[in-house]
């Protein structure tokens, strides 16, 4: 019995290691493809890079004859001017080599230089960034050194090389990223922007989908093309819809200003996409509306409706009919059965598609910005991290942002896996 237990537990073993390393190349695309942006977010976040900084640090040398000699005998000094092209990024191993014109022997160099066989070397280590340097060399000139010709612009021919640590390579790390996000005025407004414009364009979304399922559920002639119909604003190009909505709400030529004016509903053309706020009188109180918030967030609930739409109308059709049958004969109305029958089917699709709703609309950036650039109320966190790495080239603090917008939305799904029963 032992002996079969080691003959079973070594061919486990081998199959363990056997589907390790099948499963090999899948964790290895899964790490490039998934694990690897998200960690070099991380990294980017914790340092202060910007966009200017992204550039590899180079080692530039240029010559420069301070004296030249007029006769064999006479002193030839030439002077190095060093300098490191990145103000931040360091370079290690920088090193020169040069080729010494004929006829010049070394009177006075850097003792981190040396001559041999005419050729001059300088090992100069480890520079900073912003490094500035001078190295002055004196040679006394022969005769030969007068026959030779030589380049005035470099008359040693000296290379320079090294080997650049960009700041991404560093290994100094610091929060001031998230210190100034998280303390710059913008960061709380666009914050509540992004809260409300997502769970806005979510619920509403959600919401015009399941009207939209509703109506096309029954049979009647034209269901297929209308079906087709309610897909265009999910398949159309987004820019294409985007400055539809920009042409159509525009307050000087736009449609639905004109027809608004000329029949009397708006008394003046009304800036949909650039005005913050309108004020509304509601039975005697007036409270004020976030006018371009609204309409971004109606854009995103027309423009993802068809994506609920098709989850919900494909759980209808799977819905058994002798339900709605029975609560017909029992004597219930058409809500009593859409409260008692129908939306306790839906739970379960409605909660996967405010999730996946959430998720999406809490990273989108190209709606707003093409629509209003987040102007007039509407800076998410997504413009924010645009107008932080592009905008003002702080290339670590939009990425601080990214960061910041992962661990929210990891605390919501964390919340929501924890919160929603199993069986939604």
């Amino acid at each position: 019995m032992a002996r079969e237990r080691r003959i079973r537990g070594g061919l486990e073993a081998r199959e363990r290691r056997l589907a390790l390393l099948m499963l090999a190349p899948a964790f290895t695309i899964v790490f490039l493809v998934v694990l690897f942006p998200v960690l070099a977010n991380f990294w980017i976040s914790l340092k202060e890079v910007r966009l200017g900084d992204l550039r590899a640090p180079t080692a530039v040398l240029r010559e420069r004859v301070v004296s030249e000699p007029e006769e064999p005998g006479d002193h030839f000094v030439l002077n190095y001017l060093l300098r490191n092209s990145s103000p931040r990024g360091p370079i290690t191993n920088v090193r020169i080599d040069a080729t010494l014109p004929p006829g010049l022997e070394p009177v006075a160099i850097d003792e981190r230089c040396r001559v041999e066989a005419g050729a001059l070397s300088c090992d100069l280590g480890r520079w900073e960034g912003g490094h500035i340097g001078r190295l002055e060399l004196e040679f006394l000139a022969g005769p030969d050194f007068f026959e030779a010709q030589l380049d005035e612009r470099s008359p040693t021919d000296a290379h320079i090389s090294g080997r650049p640590i960009g700041v991404l390579g560093s290994l100094d790390f610091t929060l001031e990223n998230f210190r100034h996000v998280l303390s710059g005025s913008e960061f709380w407004p666009a914050f509540w922007v992004t809260i409300v414009y997502t769970v806005g364009g979510s619920v509403f979304s959600i919401l015009l989908g399941l009207f939209a399922a509703q109506l096309l559920n029954a049979s009647f002639p034209g269901q297929g093309l209308l079906r087709g119909l309610f897909l265009f604003p999910y398949i159309a190009p987004v820019i294409a819809v985007a400055f539809t909505w920009a042409f159509f709400l525009d307050p000087f030529s736009g449609s639905l200003n004109l027809l608004a004016v000329e029949h009397g509903i708006f008394d003046r053309p009304i800036s949909f996409l650039s005005q913050r706020n309108v004020d509304f009188n509601l039975f005697g109180v007036a409270f004020e509306v976030p006018l371009a918030l609204s309409t971004v967030i109606a854009f995103e609930a027309w423009r993802y409706f068809p994506f609920a739409f098709l989850f919900i109308l494909a759980r209808f059709q799977a819905m058994p009919k002798d339900m709605f049958e029975a609560a017909e004969v029992d004597g219930a109305t058409p809500f009593q059965q859409f409260r008692w029958v129908t939306l306790p089917q839906l739970v379960g699709v409605l909660s996967t598609l405010f999730l996946l709703r959430f998720i999406w609309t809490f990273n989108k950036f190209d709606d707003i910005f093409l629509l209003t650039g987040g102007a007039a109320g509407t800076e998410t966190l997504t413009i924010r991290v645009y107008d932080y790495a592009f905008a003002q080239a702080n290339i670590g603090a939009g990425a601080a942002t990214a960061v910041i917008l992962f661990i929210i939305l990891a605390i919501f799904m964390v919340l929501y896996f924890k919160f929603v029963p199993e069986e939604a």
